[in-house]
Formats: structure tokens, sequence, C-alpha cells
């Protein structure tokens, strides 16, 4: 499918996506929150600031956009215009998301993440958030929820 914006249209409405605070990450953090849960948000002294942190449970959540982490579902497919930039871009995200998890078990910490298609729908994100809740609460619970920790 064709592109319908102009190049100029296409690039304003890119530079207007959200970095943080976004409505997927906001979801998350009520949800969690509602279940006893407390972080912090965007701690930029660790590596890929992370978008939600409890350090007293030395964990990590990040809220990812499928199309801007390249999740192969149906919410990341990328255009069919320009291409090869997409696909470049895509890689480059997945190879530092990898990087920036790494990094952070190697200092310790547990790393989750929350992807958009898993909050999609009330009971998938009701189901999402609970998994997420439980393995935030136990070290090894998580291999119990069925939820993937990186």
């Amino acid at each position: 499918m064709a592109d319908t914006l102009t190049k100029a249209e296409r690039s304003s409405r890119m530079r207007g996506v959200k970095q943080h605070d976004t409505g997927l990450e906001l979801l998350v953090r009520r949800g969690l929150h509602k279940q006893g849960l407390r972080y912090r948000l965007h701690d930029c002294e660790l590596p890929g600031r992370p978008d939600l942190v409890l350090p007293a449970r030395k964990a990590v959540v990040f809220v990812h956009g499928c199309f801007w982490h390249a999740h192969e579902c149906r919410l990341g497919r990328r255009p069919e215009t320009n291409a090869s930039f997409w696909e470049q871009k895509a890689r480059a995200n997945r190879e530092r998301d990898a990087r920036k998890e790494a990094q952070l078990r190697d200092l310790g910490w547990r790393v989750f993440v929350v992807w958009q298609c898993e909050l999609s729908g009330a009971e998938r994100r009701a189901k999402t958030l609970t998994a997420l809740a439980i393995a935030l609460k136990g070290s090894d619970a998580d291999r119990e929820t069925g939820l993937a920790r990186t």
C-alpha cells in the first residue's frame, strides 16, 4: 500500500510521536500501580532508560510499540515505501534493544518487555498486566506466569 501522505506530512507526523508517557506506558503504569507496585520512571542512570524501574525488586520494564521496535506481529509491519530505510531502522532498533537489555542483565537487573499487541483488548491487557505483576513480585514467579522475560 502506498503512503497517502506527502513526505512533509509524514515527517511532521513522525516528529509528533511521543517517546515517554505514551498511552501504552500509562496503561501499564496504572495497571501495576493498582496491583500495589511502585516504580520510578525513565532512570537515566540505567542503560536504555527503562520505562519503569523497580529498584527494590531489581527489575525494569520496557513498554515497546510493535512498529517502532519491529515486533513480529501485525502491528509491527513496516511500510512498503522506502522499504530499505525501514528495514535498516528496524534492525538498528532491535540491535540497540538487545544491547541495552544485555547491559541491564549484566548489572543484575531483571528485564521485562511488554509489547503493544499484548495490551490490545481489555481481557488480554488484564491478563498481561496480571502476569507482569506476578513476575515482578517474585524472583522466580515469572517462570510460572508464561510472561516472557528477556
